[in-house]
C-alpha cells in the first residue's frame, strides 16, 4: 500500500461519491478536523488496490499505515478514540449505549429503505419511501430533547444521522409539519457547520441544489 502514489498522508478513506454511510465516516473525519487522502470509488467496479486490501470490497474503508478498517461504525469508533478532540461520544456508559443502539437502528432500518428508494422498482420505492416516511415522523420528537440527537454536543449519532436528512429532499420524501420542521431545523444546525460542508463531495452537495 505504501507504493501507492495516491497515498500522501496518514490516513487514505476509499469512498463511493454519493453514498450514506461513507458520508458518515466523512463527517466524522471533518469534525475531527483530521487530513485524509480520499479515494472515490464506483462501488459496481473497485479498485484492485481496495479489493486486496478488504475482502469484502465495501465501502468505506480506512487504512492507516498497515491498519485496514471497514464497517462504517468500526471506522467511525476508531476515528473517535485515535482523534479523541472534539470527542464524539459522551462520557457516561448509559448514554454511549442509546447513542449506540440508534445508529443500529439506523443502519438496519432506515437505509435499507433508501437502497430501495433509489434502485427498486416503482412499486417496492414508494412502500419504501412510505416506511422511512414512518421511521422519521417516530423519530422526530426526540429532536426535541436536546440540541444535537439524543445529547448536548455533537456526537457519531449526528454523523449517522445528517446525511440521511441531507438527502430527504432528494428522496422525494414529504414529511408533516410538525415533524417536518423539527428534523429540517435539526439539519440545518449541523448542514450549516464547516465541517459538515467538507464532508460533501460534488455529487452530494448537488442532491439539495437540485431540489431547491
Amino acid at each position: 500500500m505504501a507504493s501507492s502514489p495516491r497515498i500522501r498522508n496518514t490516513l487514505t478513506l476509499f469512498t463511493a461519491a454519493d453514498n450514506v454511510l461513507c458520508h458518515r465516516v466523512r463527517l466524522v473525519l471533518a469534525a475531527k478536523g483530521v487530513a485524509y487522502d480520499l479515494v472515490l470509488v464506483d462501488p459496481a467496479k473497485p479498485p484492485d488496490d481496495l479489493v486486496e486490501l478488504n475482502p469484502y470490497h465495501t465501502l468505506p474503508t480506512l487504512v492507516e499505515r498497515d491498519l485496514v478498517l471497514y464497517s462504517a461504525s468500526v471506522v467511525s469508533e476508531y476515528l473517535d478514540e485515535r482523534y479523541p478532540h472534539p470527542p464524539l461520544m459522551p462520557i457516561d456508559p448509559l448514554s454511549r449505549a442509546r447513542l449506540r443502539l440508534a445508529m443500529l437502528r439506523m443502519e438496519h432500518d432506515w437505509l435499507p429503505q433508501i437502497q430501495l428508494i433509489r434502485e427498486a422498482p416503482k412499486a417496492q420505492a414508494d412502500t419504501a419511501r412510505k416506511r422511512l416516511r414512518e421511521l422519521l415522523i417516530e423519530m422526530a420528537p426526540l429532536l426535541k430533547v436536546a440540541k444535537f440527537f439524543l445529547n448536548t454536543e455533537m456526537s457519531l449519532a449526528d454523523c449517522a444521522l445528517a446525511p440521511i436528512i441531507w438527502r430527504l429532499p432528494s428522496l422525494h420524501i414529504n414529511l408533516p409539519r410538525e415533524e417536518g420542521k423539527l428534523i429540517e431545523d435539526y439539519g440545518q444546525r449541523l448542514f450549516r457547520s464547516p465541517g459538515f460542508v467538507r464532508s460533501l463531495t460534488a455529487e452530494e452537495r448537488a442532491l439539495r441544489e437540485e431540489t431547491a
